[in-house]
This record gives C-alpha cells, structure tokens and sequence, in this order.
C-alpha cells in the first residue's frame, strides 16, 4: 500500500531506488547503585570505552588521509569527525560523569547517560539553530561509547546482496544491466557511520531525527544527493527492501509507490538532472539581468577550506566569513592572534584575489564561547550579551581578532563586517578599537592592510536608525534571519511558534526595503546575507527591491543566478512597490513565480 511521510527538505532533487534500513543505535541501560570500593573501576569502565571510540575516529581519519585524489571524503566529513573527538574529550562530560559515579554512586553507564540529559537540555536551550543541533552529535558518541563498553558491535547493517529479483515497478526503472539503487534509512547516523557508506551505491538519505543543520544534512548536501531529515518514526514505518522515493524539494518520502507515482518520480527525476545540467553551464555565465544590471552573487562559508567551493561554484567574493566557528568548543583556549591570522589569510589567499567578508565573533548568552561559562540566570538569550555586545565586554579578545583581521588584509581584499550593531555608542567604540589595533600593530612593526568596515542589520531599531550606520560605515550587510526573528518576535528555537516565522511579512519587507534604498541614496554598498539571500522564491522581490549584491550557501549560487538572468530589473521595480502594500505578499510572490 501506498503511503507518505514528511520531513524537513534539506538537499534537493529526486532519488528512487530499495530501502536499507540501519539497526537503531539506542540501547538499554541498567540502572543500579555500585559499593564505594567500585568507583575507580567504574570510572575505568567509562574512560576505556571513551578511548576506544576515539581510537576508532582517529582510525577513521587515518583512512580519510590516505584516500586517492579521486575518492576524496567531503571536507565536512572530516570537520564532524572533529567534532565528535572534541566531544569525546570535553572535561564537562568527563567530569560529570564522575560526578555521578563518585558523589551518587551509580553504575557507569547510568552516570554517562544521566550526564548525557544534562548536557541535552544546555543544548535544547540554545538559541543558535547550528549549535541546537550539535546534541545530536553528543548522542551518538555517548552510544558509541556504552555499546565500546559492552563490546557490542556496529549496528550498521551492510547494504543487502540482491538476488536479481525484480518486480513490475522495478521493470518501470531499470533494464536488466543497472543496478538498483539503494536508499539509507535510518534513526540518525554519525558521520563516521556515513564514511563507511561512502563507496557504496546510496541514491540518498532518510532520517526520523535532524534539522537543516544537523550533520546528515550536511554530508548530504555536501555529497549532492537528495535527503529528508526529521522523518519521524520512518526507521519504523519503512521495511528493508521496500520501494522508496525522495522527494528533496518537498521533503516528502512515498514508500511502496504504484507504477503511476514511480513514472511520475522518475520523469521528475530526469527533469532534475537535466536542469542541473543546465544551471553548470552558467558556470562562468556573467550575473546580469536582462535590462543590463550586474549582480554580486556571493558565498557564505565557515572555514578558510569552504573557499575552494566557493570558487568552484563560481562565487565572485565572499560575503560572510562566520568566524566564530575558530571560537566556541575550545574550553577557554581561544584561537591567538597568530592562529586566527593564519585561518584568515587562507582564506583570502584561497579566494585568488577576490573580496573576503569576514564577520567579527557571533557568540555570548545562549552560544558562549566556553560552556562552563553559561549565565543561566538569564532567560532570554537572544537579547543578552551577544556579538558586538560580548566583543565590547572583551576588549582584550576583541582586539587580538581586530589585530588578526586587519594583518589578513595585507594578502588580499578583506572587508570588516560587524554583527548586531543597535547604538551610536557601540559604534563609536567599535571604531575606537579597530583604530587602537592598528596603532598596536603599528608600533610592534607588523605589515596590515586596508579594510572596508561594514555593519549587519539584523535589529529593527538598526533599520529604523540608518542614518547613523551610514555616517559611519563603508557598506551594510541585511542579517534576515536575525532580523525577521526581532521583528516578529519569534523565538526560532521555540517549535510552538516557528511556524509564524515568515520572511514574507509586509514588516520585514519593507524594513529590508527601506535599507536597500537608504543605503544607495548614500551610495554605499548592501547586501542581503541570511537565508532569504539564497531563497530563488525571493531572488526577483529583491532585485525589484534594488538589491545588487547577494550572498549564500554556495550550492544555491547557480540557482540564483539563473532567476537573475531571467529578471528585468525595471519591470521588477514596479511590481515590488505593489508587493509592499500587499497585506499578504506572499501571494502575490507566488502568483509571480
């Protein structure tokens, strides 16, 4: 019988093809009191099953070092793996753990799984989407860990050997030569779980849990094949073997198809591959729009590696460096001028002469820069010490970055971008360092280089006060997904009321608007950078807007570009206007689409 189950898009395109389904990964745990004289053994218990794993990651990355050029793992791979050995290694697992151990005497793996909850829940209350996500990684070690304990093996399960039995819908697919594709489902997967899948003949992914930044989605956009994420209870629903279809542009997965479903998918299927093609021969199409306007179509990236596929997806700069990925989950061992003046000039080196962006620090409050440093006193993070706010409050950290920054720029074009500016003030201050950081380097000797210095807007009272952002500033950057969460006052962490969050709100629009044009009646330069940036249904709104400059997900570039090159710009102009008197504009943005 035919049915559906929906999730969370998270990579594009269609995949069809037999399920392989991967064992759960939960296993029981007993709970019981241990005698005093059994703690430093159990404590053992738990420190050698840690050190198994983490031989077991480091073999992974060992493995990864020695591929060929062609077999290359994605570089975010790699960074997961990393993460998952800094989890490993974090003190605050370690020493709760102990804690439990030691203080209540509870068994081993009872103490590693109560600590396990204590840290989920300092996760479930972050406000950042990124960070959130991450507890899904300090689940899955945690499990790695007790089944290394209990010598309990993988519970992946290798993709079934087929027989060459093949049904009616089958024969609508394949021919007799071609194998059939297969399709991981799965409860969650680890990314060192997904290495040893990599060789293999998965079309695509499904998972019952994740987010659009958990780490299945992305491995799987970083592979390039279709995934669901969030398919709650489809490890349980689906049946090894069974017919799967992914619909990545929907998030929707068909089980058991009929032959009409399957010929539509696959006809869907083939039109996706064919306009895939299409979009990588504007490759090294110019981004002009009909009536003649060039268009800035830059990337988003978070480490100096993300450079190459910038370039690669034909990039011309990028438009946000976020930074503060060098900073959080060090422990109170912050990146030192040296190290962060490295990671910059790499990334600016990497981009061949092209603009780099780079973000000050985004971290405090919710996403501190070292766990044990959490103020859960107060209760709304999103409106505490973040960003420029906990920059301003470090003077001494703040000006290492500034120092490393400005050194960066000797190698290249680099551009100084400031998160979450609101006050005069906190202007003024920011300027007043960036001047005392040159006279630093200045009288150590050390060469630096110009920078442009812009601003984000992500804060109402910032769009509603520009006037003073452009007296000061050489350009603007529009932080939408910040800005609409402000605006609206939608907690984007809060899932009771995330569905309110709307980029097409008629007040969002128009404060987005509003600084688009302020910023080019000064003539300074704005771009969009948020998730509304990459968004193709919103590429034609913003270009009528007066956007000129775009910056996203690489992966979304050639997409962006090929509404850019359809749009006249003029037309749009006046369409836009009708838009923002709309009080519903996303009717009127589909009914243009």
């Amino acid at each position: 019988m035919t049915f559906s189950i929906h999730g969370l898009a998270v990579a594009r395109g269609i995949a069809i093809g037999r399920a392989v389904l991967v064992a759960s990964t939960r296993l029981d745990v007993a709970h019981y009191f241990i005698e005093p004289s059994q703690v430093a053994a159990e404590i053992k218990r738990v420190a050698d099953g840690r050190d198994a794993v983490v031989e077991e990651i480091q073999r992974l990355q060992t493995s990864i070092s020695l591929m060929a050029p062609k077999e290359k793992t994605p570089h975010e791979i790699s960074a997961l793996l990393d993460v998952h050995l800094m989890l490993l290694q974090d003190e605050e697992l370690a020493n709760g753990v102990r804690h439990w151990i030691k203080d209540r005497l509870y068994n081993a793996e009872w103490a590693l799984t109560t600590q396990l909850e204590v840290l989920v829940r300092q996760f479930d209350e972050m406000e950042d989407e990124y960070l959130r996500e991450r507890k899904a990684d300090l689940e899955q070690i945690t499990e790695k860990v007790l089944r290394a304990m209990r010598g309990v093996s993988s519970p992946l399960v290798q993709p079934p050997v087929r027989q060459g039995r093949k049904t009616s819908q089958q024969d609508l697919l394949l021919d007799d030569t071609v194998d059939v594709p297969l399709i991981l489902i799965a409860h969650d997967l680890s990314p060192a779980d997904m290495l040893q899948f990599k060789q293999s003949v998965f079309a695509g992914f499904i998972t019952d849990v994740g987010g659009k930044t958990s780490h299945t989605a992305i491995v799987a956009r970083s592979l390039d094949i279709p995934a669901v994420v969030g398919a709650r209870l489809s490890s349980h629903l689906i049946r090894q073997d069974d017919w799967v279809v992914i619909d990545g542009d929907a998030g929707v997965v068909v089980i058991d198809p009929s032959p009409i479903i399957l010929a539509e998918y696959g006809f869907k299927q083939r039109q996706g591959e064919l306009q895939r093609g299409r979009l990588s021969r504007l490759l090294h199409t110019p981004a002009v729009t009909m009536d003649g306007q060039k268009i800035e179509l830059l990337a988003n990236i978070e480490s100096p590696d993300d450079a190459a596929s910038a370039l690669k997806a034909g990039a011309v700069g990028v438009g946000l460096f976020r930074s503060e990925f060098m900073f959080m989950g060090r422990h109170g061992r912050l990146p030192n001028e040296e190290e962060q003046y490295l990671a910059y000039r790499r990334a600016v080196e990497g981009m061949q002469g092209l603009p780099v962006t780079i973000r000050t620090v985004d971290v405090g409050a919710d996403k501190p820069l070292d766990d044990s440093l959490r103020d859960d006193a107060h209760l709304n993070p999103a409106l505490g010490l973040r960003a420029i706010r906990w920059s301003l409050a470090d003077p001494a950290m703040f000006l290492t970055q500034l120092r490393a920054i400005l050194r960066a720029a000797a190698h290249g074009q680099v551009h100084m971008l400031i998160p979450m500016l609101v006050h005069a003030s906190e202007i003024r201050q920011t300027m007043s360092l960036i001047d005392h950081a040159r006279v630093q380097l200045d009288n150590r000797g050390v060469v630096y280089g110009p920078v442009k210095i812009g601003a984000m807007i992500e804060i109402p009272a910032a769009a509603l006060t520009l006037g003073v952002f452009l007296k000061y500033f050489d350009f603007l950057s529009i932080g939408t997904n910040d800005l609409i969460q402000y605006t609206l006052a939608i907690d984007r962490a809060d899932e009771s009321v995330a569905h309110l969050y709307d980029p097409m709100h008629p007040a969002v629009l128009r404060l987005v608007a509003n600084t688009i044009t302020q910023a080019h009646a000064q003539g300074k330069p704005v771009s969009v950078c948020g998730e509304m940036a990459g968004d193709t249904a919103m590429t034609r709104l913003l270009l009528g807007m007066g956007l000129r400059s775009f910056s996203m997900h690489p992966a979304q570039i050639l997409a962006v570009k090929q509404e850019v090159l359809r749009a006249d710009t003029a037309k749009l102009a006046v369409w836009a206007e009708g838009v923002m008197m709309d009080d519903e504009p996303s009717t009127r943005i589909s009914a243009k689409a």
